[in-house]
């Protein structure tokens, strides 16, 4: 897959933890500011060895192979593919005004089943492109630790579901104040960004729990399953 202009030339520290800097983000365009950073930082860690690759295959004696770390980086592997467009216009993703066009165009593109992505240079195709990009990864990671195939059954079909749903949420008349006052209060409106971000928290739960396998406590999976959110996990 092309770097875009990323370069890789120093060894990134072993203690660094790139997706680090995304914890206790509340912000949506905070987070794509901090995608920005952490992608190519993560990637350095794994094209330099320094951290097993992709996360779902890391055992608990690696460095971050901790379920906490799994999960976490599980999910930052399926976001990477957003920083990827080449051409930036992030408002379809956060903007209150935007929604309905975004959501209206990704459910107007075909899906499609692939992890290696050829963009179009239009950032409103190119967005559903990474979406689904980022489903399919999150498949694959699934049926590298056997996952339980009930969890990814119709993925794509089931955020499509989300989307529609996000969709009858923005043609509601005020829905754009409502997102102002659901930001203010910590809250998270149906944006892109957030829908996004939230079915690949789900998901890379569920990686995580199958990757840690039979060396997963009951208690550690009963903690996981009653987190919201990796950072939730001390």
């Amino acid at each position: 897959m092309a770097n875009f202009g990323w370069t890789r030339v120093n060894k990134p520290s072993p203690a660094e933890d790139a997706a680090s800097d995304l914890r206790g983000l509340t912000d949506p365009c905070a987070f794509l500011a901090a995608l920005d950073k952490v992608v190519p930082r993560y990637l350095d860690l794994a094209d330099n060895g320094v951290l097993v690759y992709p996360a779902c295959k890391r055992k608990s004696g690696d460095l971050l192979g901790d379920n906490r770390a799994i999960w976490e980086h599980t999910r930052l592997e399926a976001m990477r593919y957003i920083p990827m467009v080449p051409r930036q216009d992030t408002s379809l993703l956060t903007d209150p005004s935007r929604q309905p066009e975004m959501i209206d165009a990704f459910l107007r593109q075909r899906a499609h089943d692939n992890t290696v992505v050829d963009f179009t240079g239009t950032a409103i195709e190119d967005y559903g492109i990474s979406i689904y990009a980022a489903l399919n990864w999150l498949n694959h990671c699934g049926a590298l630790v056997s996952a339980d195939p009930q969890k990814f059954s119709g993925t794509l079909r089931s955020f499509r579901k989300v989307m529609v749903v996000a969709r009858q949420w923005w043609a509601i008349d005020g829905a754009a104040e409502r997102c102002r006052q659901m930001l203010e209060a910590g809250e998270r409106p149906p944006l892109v960004f957030f829908l996004l971000w939230a079915e690949c928290t789900n998901l890379a739960r569920e990686i995580a729990i199958a990757a840690a396998g039979t060396a997963a406590t009951e208690e550690n999976v009963s903690r996981m399953r009653a987190a919201d959110d990796p950072e939730e996990m001390t």
